[in-house]
């Protein structure tokens, strides 16, 4: 802040989260005068969470994946917690939207309304229309089309070779052709081998 920079928090809602959690979220965001975000805790394929996590995954529907569902079990009834995340981000977007944001923004409202565009000022109040607890929930109730593959066993330790959501197929995988290759290693590699022999040129050696 003292910088003038001014930075954007992504916080991370966990689905353990309970109504006092999310009480103390919504004051602390309206304390501070950064822009604040808010998402879901959830693990991807390649990431260590989907390796680590112990709690089972509730769901396999390829479109909850996107940190706006729960994909874990949650404390709370699931509908209480969507109604709590919603309700938080609300606070959030009535904080930096709404008539607050018109009264930053009239000068470019009006240009837009003189040439008949309203894109801008309709979305200062679509917020309802997009963060809905029972579309969320409806979306449970939707037919799977494509179902996420479940994480392998855990194991006791990650191994970061294998944090990639598609494995490495080493050199049979890449496109490079020998001469391009071979171009590449005298350039990265060659340049780093003369000048490790020029510093090793320039030590004195002395006798024993």
């Amino acid at each position: 802040r003292s910088l003038g920079i001014t930075v954007a928090i992504n916080l991370i809602a966990d689905p353990n989260w309970d109504r006092k959690r999310f009480e103390v979220v919504r004051q602390w965001c309206l304390e501070i005068p950064e822009i604040v975000n808010i998402s879901v805790n959830t693990p991807y394929p390649g990431t260590e969470s989907w390796l680590t996590e112990s709690r089972k995954i509730q769901t396999r529907d390829y479109r909850l994946f996107d940190i706006q569902h729960a994909v874990l079990p949650t404390k709370l009834p699931l509908a209480d917690f969507y109604a709590e995340l919603v309700k938080t981000q609300q606070v959030l977007n009535m904080k930096h939207l709404g008539w607050q944001a018109l009264k930053g923004t009239a000068s470019i409202v009006a240009r837009h309304l003189l040439h008949g565009q309203t894109n801008f000022l309709r979305m200062l109040w679509k917020f309802n229309s997009v963060y809905n607890p029972k579309l969320q929930m409806a979306d449970h109730a939707q037919p799977v089309k494509y179902e996420m593959s479940l994480p392998p066993a855990k194991e006791k330790g990650v191994y970061t070779n294998v944090l990639f959501v598609h494995e490495p197929l080493g050199r049979k995988g890449r496109e490079l052709n020998d001469t391009t290759e071979d171009f590449a290693m005298k350039t990265v590699w060659g340049n780093i081998f003369r000048d490790e022999l020029l510093k090793t040129s320039t030590r004195t050696i002395l006798p024993p």
